[in-house]
């Protein structure tokens, strides 16, 4: 769908995201820009956890899912944090409808052959759902949940990698990934760090490579460039700010543009 700009909110971020950031979503909205959130939600699913005596694990910045941890996933992703997002997006003025990706089968996927428990690879995303949303006029607030085709088992997946199929499956002109950081830093000689500006599929490599890339980050670009290769134009990392937020969708220079070549002057 044309004009579609689908923004990732981070669990680390939900928390920290100001109320104007919702405002500038409402204001987008009101002039007529399509909009889909995905969500996360991993400090809320840890806390839970902590409460009925689960201890997380994790394996290169993906969360291990056991069938216990499963059922705690569902419940925050699903149940209080999808809908407080849908109540601050109602109070700002916005129109938004919560679902997940198990609604409709938006997320079709098998269970993973990685170590990771009942985490799900994404092999089809159906976009009647948040199609059918955004013609009423809705911001759709996905959970990242999925469900396997035969409909008999639910998956956890990476909101970053939920966010990057949907983006592609919706043929956005943007995937936003909002974050704790403004965007992917690179050292400086002088001990600081500097905002990587643009980037493309062989820098992201190379700095992977060279260990700037590290951590929780490494899935976002790797989301970034499966959603570049199924036709997504670009994927900006920057983060939660109201500014930053309005500045991506009026097409201004914001955190890290990523794509699949650097654009030469």
């Amino acid at each position: 769908m044309e004009g579609i700009v689908v923004i990732k909110c981070g669990g680390s971020t939900m928390d920290q995201l100001p109320d104007s950031f919702f405002q500038a979503i409402a204001k987008l909205q009101e002039e007529g820009k399509k909009l889909v959130i995905v969500h996360g939600g991993g400090p809320a699913i840890n806390a839970m956890l902590d409460r009925v005596q689960i201890v997380p694990q994790f394996v290169d910045g993906l969360r291990v899912t056991c069938e216990d941890t499963l059922g705690v996933v569902e419940m925050v992703l699903c149940g209080s944090i999808n809908k407080s997002l849908v109540r601050r997006l109602t109070q700002a003025g916005a129109k938004a409808w919560g679902v997940s990706g198990i609604d409709g089968q938006t997320l079709v996927a098998q269970k993973t052959s990685k170590p990771l428990g009942w985490v799900g690879e994404i092999q089809k995303t159906n976009i009647g759902i948040p199609q059918a949303i955004l013609s009423q006029g809705y911001v759709p607030v996905i959970a990242p949940l999925s469900v396997s085709a035969d409909g008999t088992e639910h998956f956890n997946v990476n909101a970053d990698v939920a966010a990057g199929a949907i983006a592609a499956a919706l043929a956005a002109e943007k995937l936003v990934m909002v974050t704790d950081v403004p965007g992917i830093l690179r050292p400086q000689t002088d001990g600081s760090k500097a905002v990587v500006k643009e980037t493309s599929a062989d820098d992201i490599a190379q700095m992977i490579a060279d260990e700037v890339i590290t951590g929780g980050m490494i899935p976002k670009v790797q989301s970034a460039l499966d959603a570049l290769g199924q036709g997504v134009d670009q994927v900006v990392i920057c983060k939660g700010t109201a500014e930053d937020l309005l500045a991506v969708c009026a097409n201004q220079a914001v955190g890290t543009t990523v794509r699949m070549k650097v654009k030469q002057d």
